[in-house]
């Protein structure tokens, strides 16, 4: 710190990568931004709070479109997202217009001293680095100190804006580039009782009929724009959905809808009528689920399946598991904690990782665990269990003996007809095949590009490959292959820690012209777990002091920190004392698990920025 006590500024990095996307060919330095700010989003396709961070930002992109830059910094986390081709395709199917710095080695994340997906980073037009907000939830603190700093530091002529970037190349109404079908970028398929199949058509928000040759569209569900509107088929608007699932018809006689969706980005369950098409809106009013909410919210539902006389609901975007009965309506919480993890056990405390695939199976209810690279399980009496997978960092393509196979971020499971368990191992462009009574997994077709839902249809496995936008059909009858690939830790700079106590320190400052706000109860909460959980000796669980004392364990020496914290800020009364109409409380909120190694002359100190 400067004698007087000021915070120095940091003069912001540079940006260092493979190449860059959204550019028309053109690539940029830091002062190629000199004169406008510049928002870093620090991503990674995978992650679903990255997603919610790209849908957070759209509107602050647009209001300060002539000030303000967005620049994507994708950091990729799996082996599969350092892919050039996967990043493009995924710029493309998120609608991803801003800049994208394709940063592979995470050379740039380095630089920044990022820690997590999703971190910002809003730089001023002099080039420096006034603010850093990991998590998400931070929009509007960033559109509230662009307010503050009007006039202040909006005095040069933009140099690149988010509206002159390339726009996404196909559009709603026809197929995406490289496209072989009328689908874009489709995640999950059904068979209907007339043999045609139904496609959750996630990149064209909407929902396609195919008959059952799998490539001739009968007919459309949705309007195919972004949107939230519920009626009749041309009308209708969906956002991404990704999961559908069939009532059964005695059900379906007493609700007056069939089909339930999973439409994620509208945070909601919709319903559809298939003799009309007609959509209905059954759970969720489009804003995002968050801490203190109830069950009215929904955050980013993206599997359904229908068990134990309830839809279940995959709720990607806060990891857990919900219910809904279309009879009485009842949306409920039934396992899950919202850690993000793998963790076996009773439903109310196991953990999840961005579930993603549902398939029932008499007792039991098969789940694909995105995050966790897991095929896992819940049995009708509560427990959660694991089939494949170790944890958040540690993936593959690997077959043989469960415990020791490996799949990389699966998003679809679907029940074979012999009892077995097919995976849409997404990432690894495969399916795989989990024999429950054996043990074993075996691969039964690779090279396919993204395999994200299946159906079994006749002795067919119908497949949906996302990213080459059709549905491909794989004989059953073969036990599979194996195949030894490969193992991976996802590796990112270890931060070395001293022995003994270390002050755990998580930065919050209330955007300008908000406060925290505890009038009804502590607005700040900060969780600390550890894996191996052997490396604390003391200060995990659970309190409301955004500042902890840890105790590591150096016989232990490497593991990794879990660390989630959340601060509520509301609008703070004007001069007079009286609240602002309209005034409102927003949640910041990020889980962090950082690599560390203990060494004798480490750092006493760990900082970890939430906002501000």
């Amino acid at each position: 710190m400067p004698a007087n006590g000021t915070t120095p500024r940091v003069r912001a990095p540079e940006l260092l990568g493979r190449g860059w996307l959204n550019t028309d060919g053109r690539s940029f330095s830091i002062g190629d931004f000199r004169g406008q700010w510049v928002l870093l989003d620090f991503w990674t396709f995978c992650c679903i709070n990255c997603l919610h961070v790209i849908d957070e930002l759209r509107p602050v992109e647009e209001k300060w479109a002539d000030h303000l830059v967005v620049v994507g910094v994708h950091s990729p986390k799996f082996v599969h997202e350092a892919d050039a081709g996967a990043l493009a395709a995924a710029v493309e199917r998120y609608e991803v217009t801003h800049p994208v710095l394709d940063d592979p080695e995470l050379l740039t994340w380095q630089a920044y001293a990022a820690r997590a997906w999703p971190t910002l980073v809003l730089i001023d037009p002099d080039g420096y680095v006034v603010a850093q907000y990991a998590g998400e939830g931070h929009a509007h603190a960033i559109d509230a100190l662009l307010e503050d700093r009007r006039g202040a530091q909006f005095h040069r002529p933009p140099v690149l804006s988010s509206r002159g970037t390339r726009r996404i190349e196909g559009t709603n109404d026809t197929p995406a580039r490289g496209a072989t079908s009328a689908l874009r970028f489709p995640a999950e398929v059904l068979e209907l009782a007339s043999g045609d199949l139904l496609v959750a058509d996630a990149g064209a928000h909407r929902l396609t009929v195919l008959a059952p040759d799998a490539a001739t569209v009968v007919r459309r569900i949705g309007a195919g724009v972004r949107g939230f509107v519920d009626g009749v088929p041309d009308d209708a608007r969906f956002s991404e959905p990704n999961g559908v699932c069939l009532l059964p018809a005695e059900v379906t006689r007493e609700v007056g809808y069939d089909v339930v969706v999973a439409d994620t980005v509208n945070h909601a369950l919709r319903g559809v009528r298939l003799e009309d098409g007609t959509v209905t809106t059954l759970a969720g009013d489009g804003q995002q689920w968050r801490p203190g909410d109830g069950t009215d919210r929904l955050s980013s539902p993206w599997a359904v399946a229908w068990w134990q006389d309830r839809v279940w609901v995959a709720m990607a975007g806060i990891h857990q598991l919900w219910t809904f009965d279309p009879r009485t309506r009842e949306v409920a919480v039934v396992a899950g904690t919202t850690n993000e993890g793998l963790v076996d056990g009773p439903a109310e405390q196991a953990w999840f990782a961005q579930t993603s695939g549902l398939a029932a199976a008499g007792d039991r209810l098969w789940l694909a665990d995105s995050e966790v690279s897991a095929l896992r399980w819940i049995d009708a009496d509560g427990t959660v269990g694991t089939a494949i997978g170790t944890g958040l960092f540690e993936f593959g393509f690997r077959d043989g003996a469960a415990d020791q196979a490996l799949l990389q971020h699966p998003l679809g499971v679907t029940v074979l007809p012999d009892g077995s368990v097919a995976v849409c191992d997404t990432y690894n462009g495969a399916v795989r095949r989990y024999d429950p009574e054996a043990g074993t997994v075996s691969t039964l077709a690779d090279g396919l590009r993204e395999p994200s839902g299946a159906a079994v249809v006749g002795d067919l496995l119908l497949v949906v490959e996302s990213a080459a936008h059709e549905v491909t059909g794989i004989r059953l009858g073969d036990a599979g292959r194996a195949v030894d690939g490969f193992a991976h830790t996802t590796q990112r700079p270890v931060t070395e820690l001293g022995p003994g106590a270390v002050e755990l320190r998580v930065g919050f400052t209330p955007p300008p012209g908000q406060k925290v706000d505890d009038r009804f109860g502590p607005a700040t909460q900060l969780v600390v777990s550890a894996t191996p959980p052997a490396l604390l000796r003391s200060g995990e669980g659970r309190d409301t002091d955004l500042v902890r004392v840890l105790e590591l364990d150096a016989a232990v020496g490497d593991g990794v920190l879990h660390v989630a914290a959340r601060a509520a800020s509301c609008d703070a009364p004007d001069e007079t004392g009286e609240v602002p109409e309209g005034a409102a409380c927003h949640v910041h909120q990020q889980d962090w698990g950082i690599p560390v190694r203990v060494v004798a002359d480490g750092p006493t100190r760990l900082d970890l920025p939430l906002g501000g």
